[in-house]
């Protein structure tokens, strides 16, 4: 609600004070109070437990509401930077002691909204809530930067060109985010783990002879997952060999979510074999790149 009530009051003060900083800080505010709250709303969703048609409950809403956000980013830098272009062009007279004042009042307000999300989780859904306010704050002191020049030299180009500095800058982080969101969606390898050297680690345990149809994924920005097929020595020791598998996959990689299926050694057919590209233990045992998924939990 502060977010939301300071747009408008922005808004306002910018048409009247003819601000373009201003009036892009105000859009920038708007947008944030609409993106704080589909954080809250997807944090609920996520908050809720699995069913029989989300197995693995609703915790990648979180992602999916990041991934919006940060689209929604996207589209207030473009406007920014088009409309700093148009004023460039075509100047207007901007009432700098005005613009300072209100954007003074902004940055305190926006610095307020910054600790009470700072203090949330580190999730992707946090992280976009908090991009946007960064932006607000950014385009506060861009607003109070442009009004001081204007009030002090009467230099009336620096509002748009403030303004240009406001969609650099954001630009950056949102393009970032919006990466991050989509590798989730797209369930690749999180970031610091390798797919390689998690499959020599399970190739390595005593008992294992190949680790085959290897993947590593995010369920949501927080949780990682895994699922492998492991052909054994022999049957009889899985249940150990298992334990020890999730310690050390809990242990060294963080990975707490975990599917392992266990085979005989040579018990698939050869053309099943080559298909996934099982590789022999005196090649140091790296897992292959098949396409396969995880038939059991166990």
């Amino acid at each position: 609600m502060v977010t939301l009530g300071y747009a408008v009051v922005e808004f306002v003060a910018g048409a009247v004070f003819h601000s373009l900083a201003l009036m892009s800080d105000a859009g920038h505010m708007l947008s944030d109070a609409l993106a704080l709250g589909l954080a809250a709303f997807a944090s609920w969703v996520a908050s809720r437990a699995a069913g029989s048609r989300h197995s693995y409950g609703f915790a990648r809403a979180e992602v999916v509401a990041a991934f919006v956000n940060g689209l929604a980013m996207l589209l207030i830098v473009v406007v920014i930077a088009v409309e700093s272009i148009s004023r460039l062009l075509d100047p207007q007279p901007v009432t700098g002691l005005g613009v300072m004042v209100i954007a003074t009042i902004g940055l305190l307000a926006n610095l307020f909204v910054a600790f009470i999300i700072g203090r949330g989780e580190g999730d992707l859904n946090t992280r976009a809530a908090l991009l946007h306010v960064i932006g607000d704050l950014i385009g506060s002191v861009a607003a109070i930067t442009a009004g001081a020049v204007i009030y002090f030299t009467g230099w009336q180009p620096v509002d748009a060109l403030l303004s240009l500095v406001i969609a650099a800058l954001i630009l950056g982080s949102t393009v970032r985010l919006v990466l991050d969101a989509l590798h989730v969606l797209m369930e690749g390898v999180p970031a610091g783990l390798r797919i390689e050297e998690i499959g020599k680690a399970l190739g390595a345990l005593a008992g294992v002879s190949t680790v085959h149809d290897l993947h590593v994924w995010n369920i949501s920005s927080g949780q990682v997952a895994l699922s492998a097929h492991v052909d054994l020595d022999t049957l009889d020791n899985w249940a150990p060999l298992l334990e020890s598998a999730r310690q050390m996959l809990q242990t060294r990689f963080g990975i707490a979510h975990v599917t392992l299926q266990p085979e005989p050694a040579g018990g698939i057919n050869p053309g099943y074999r080559a298909r996934v590209k099982i590789l022999p233990q005196q090649d140091d045992r790296v897992p292959g790149h098949g396409h396969g998924h995880h038939d059991h939990d166990h």
